[in-house]
């Protein structure tokens, strides 16, 4: 090991695997690693299908967040929106009363475009958290957003949201792949446009006036709260938080982002999807919102995280880690750490 600042990051670094209430894109659990710094705590949590040169901005979130700083914020809490799977209607309806009824939150993010599912599915789903807002919440007091993650084409996109637009929709989060065809939806449907991957997976983030309407922000995959603070002004457009299925330590970054703009309920609510996380419960909102605080794991709940991993876990994510630094994390946090 020749670089001292990597060597501090891997000593301080602690694996976690946290398993979820259900099925979410494929995957029974979240993992990764969280690093402690003198400012607290950071979450390196990469999906499985992230490049190294892609991770290395997870791993300047995380650095930022253990070793850096975020602007104070400018609120206390932020509204947060629920978010439905790709399930089935009567589990759709039935999360989306808990939303409301537990955790108070009347916007709900509704996943379509499943693999292997069908517009009949997604109508079905999208038709029942319409139904149980309208009976708990009250008729037209919720919001409904869709997430199609890219899935459809563009014809596909303007089928589907000519038949999802009659249950009110907010907007619909990347519908197609590019952003290019994101615009041709914008054109041809009524239903305002959200762009994420478009963002996330972008060399050089623009103006996006005219484009899209609203810009999904991550802090962990966009390179952290600083970085994100440049893209929002870049983009020139409406700007909603979300979380990348974190922690409660990433969850954390993610707040301190939200309160520092425009209030709009963000897409904060993931900790609802875990069975457990690194503090005793998971961070879940409580009437609509979540507190702005600053996580650090409780030693249980996180020794007990560790300890979930499968044989080999941790080596493998702090190869990860290495290959994330060599890749563009050190040059570009690599100050902070020295």
């Amino acid at each position: 090991m020749t670089d001292p600042a990597l060597a501090t990051l891997l000593r301080e670094a602690v694996p976690f695997s946290l398993p979820l209430r259900r099925q979410f894109r494929g995957a029974t659990h979240r993992e990764g690693l969280l690093i402690r710094g003198p400012s607290g705590w950071g979450e390196f949590s990469p999906f499985p299908d992230y490049s190294d040169a892609a991770s290395a901005r997870w791993l300047a979130a995380a650095v930022e967040a253990s070793y850096g700083s975020w602007p104070d914020p400018l609120r206390t809490s932020v509204p947060v929106n629920a978010i439905i799977p790709a399930v089935p209607a009567d589990d759709a309806a039935a999360l989306t009363r808990e939303a409301v009824l537990e955790r108070g939150c009347t916007t709900i993010k509704v996943k379509v475009a499943e693999v292997g599912q069908t517009r009949l599915d997604d109508e079905a789903r999208v038709a029942a958290v319409r139904d149980a807002l309208d009976s708990v919440a009250g008729r037209g007091v919720g919001m409904i957003r869709l997430d199609a993650n890219g899935a459809w084409t563009v014809d596909d996109a303007v089928r589907s949201l000519k038949r999802l637009s009659a249950y009110g929709l907010e907007y619909v989060e990347q519908p197609c792949a590019s952003l290019a065809e994101l615009e041709q939806v914008r054109r041809r449907t009524d239903v305002a446009v959200a762009a994420d991957e478009s963002i996330r997976w972008s060399d050089e983030v623009t103006d996006l006036r005219g484009r899209v309407d609203v810009a999904i922000m991550k802090v962990a995959p966009l390179g952290g709260v600083r970085r994100c603070l440049e893209l929002v002004e870049r983009v020139g457009i409406d700007v909603v938080v979300s979380g990348s299925l974190d922690s409660a330590v990433g969850l954390g970054a993610g707040l301190a982002l939200a309160a520092l703009l425009p209030e709009r309920a963000c897409g904060l609510g993931t900790g609802a999807l875990l069975q457990a996380d690194v503090i005793s419960r998971p961070m879940v909102p409580a009437q609509g919102v979540l507190s702005v605080v600053r996580v650090a794991p409780d030693l249980d709940a996180l020794l007990e995280a560790r300890d979930r991993l499968p044989e080999g876990g941790a080596a493998a994510w702090r190869e990860r880690l290495a290959a994330a630094w060599a890749s563009g994390a050190s040059d570009a946090v690599g100050h902070l750490v020295a």
